[in-house]
């Protein structure tokens, strides 16, 4: 019988707990250990947004937001990884079916991950492009088996053209281990390097047609799931599992909280009001995080399964919500991590500690820049002509 996607979403919260038990781990290891990934892996979580033609579920997308919020609240480096890692289907279902077919034809679990700055060297050759470089930041690519590697073409004279992505196997890239962070320590982001790989023009997707939402996989994959913007999937996709790390110190905090005493106030933590004060502010914050990125991504699947256009004031809502989403989600764990006390500071399995560490590292993402996203809500607001690729 084919899973549904209420299925994964109960298998991975009945995993929550295995996880929160691996957090550790993944720190000392620098990596999500392998036993997570498989386990995330039987619960059906990687293809809740592959498509149906290569057996995934092309699942509402709020089904693998919320799955991975749950994820990040218990290990937020298995929740970084398994957002990351789990959007990519979503990216290769718009490459050309030849391309679906190398990924999926043969092992329909394979794992894609991602370095999208276009850092590479690329020539036009016959029959597709010559890539080199070396990109950062491929967060759980030691668990992955190709990799979606960014890189700008230009004309004869210098000139950008077009911004790609670049789908490669593993076979023609090697993994340089240089991860070792404060925060996110278990994601396992190392580089990539590749030195003079042809990639055929099947496997090489400009962002304009991603951007206009018009690419050879819409005809392959005619889910509504597809239609939706590049920009929205992506940036909410490295937001969630930063609410739902918030969310997980807040849970920590308060269980942590009903049995502290403050020897210098010779008072038990759990009665000081302004204890109380900090946990509700924490919550609202967190609250209106969730909500707002929800409302966001599910008033846009609703029009794309309608058939409906998406205006311009809803993508950059989406925007502006997405980063402030965020940055609430940071200030959220400050207020609770200023009220830890001094033994939340001991290195150790202390959660908000964890969370602290790990939501200001996950802060620093290009998506996460808050001036760039909240002007673009402020032009739309006064009637100027937007030109941003992040739409």
């Amino acid at each position: 019988m084919r899973m549904r996607d209420d299925d994964v979403l109960a298998a991975v919260r009945e995993l929550a707990p295995t996880l929160r038990e691996r957090a550790a781990e993944a720190e000392s290891l620098r990596r999500v250990p392998d036993a997570s990934i498989k386990d995330l892996a039987e619960t059906g979580f990687f293809q809740l947004l592959q498509p149906r033609a290569y057996g995934g579920l092309a699942a509402d997308p709020l089904v693998f937001y919320r799955a991975v919020r749950e994820i990040a609240q218990a290990c937020g480096s298995t929740g970084w990884v398994a957002s990351v890692v789990g959007v990519h289907p979503w990216h290769v279902a718009l490459y050309d079916r030849r391309a679906q077919d190398e990924v999926w034809g043969e092992n329909p679990h394979t794992r894609i991950s991602s370095s999208y700055a276009p850092t590479s060297q690329v020539t036009a050759v016959p029959g597709g492009f010559r890539i080199s470089g070396r990109w950062h930041f491929s967060s759980g690519c030691d668990h992955t088996d190709w990799a979606l590697l960014g890189g700008l073409v230009t004309d004869d004279g210098g000139k950008p053209v077009e911004v790609y992505t670049f789908l490669v196997p593993r076979a023609d890239y090697r993994i340089i281990d240089v991860w070792d962070t404060v925060g996110l320590r278990g994601t396992g982001s190392n580089d990539i390097v590749a030195d003079d790989v042809f990639v055929p023009e099947h496997r090489a997707l400009g962002f304009g047609p991603v951007s206009a939402r018009d690419c050879p996989g819409h005809r392959t994959n005619p889910e509504p799931l597809y239609r939706l913007p590049y920009a929205a999937v992506f940036t909410t996709t490295i937001s969630t599992p930063i609410v739902g790390i918030a969310q997980g110190a807040h849970d920590g905090y308060v269980a942590a909280t009903r049995e502290r005493f403050r020897v210098s106030y010779g008072q038990k933590v759990a009665d000081d009001p302004f204890a109380h004060v900090r946990i509700a502010r924490a919550a609202s914050d967190i609250d209106a995080a969730w909500l707002q990125l929800t409302r966001n991504i599910g008033d846009m699947y609703e029009r794309v399964v309608r058939g409906e256009d998406l205006p311009m004031t809803l993508r950059t809502r989406a925007r502006r919500d997405q980063v402030l989403a965020t940055e609430r989600a940071v200030a959220a764990v400050d207020l609770l991590m200023e009220n830890a006390g001094g033994s939340a500071m001991r290195t150790g399995p202390n959660p908000v500690q964890r969370a602290w560490r790990d939501v200001h590292t996950g802060r620093g993402h290009a998506a996460n820049d808050p001036e760039r996203a909240l002007s673009l809500y402020g032009q739309g607001a006064l009637g100027l002509d937007i030109q941003d690729t992040m739409l």
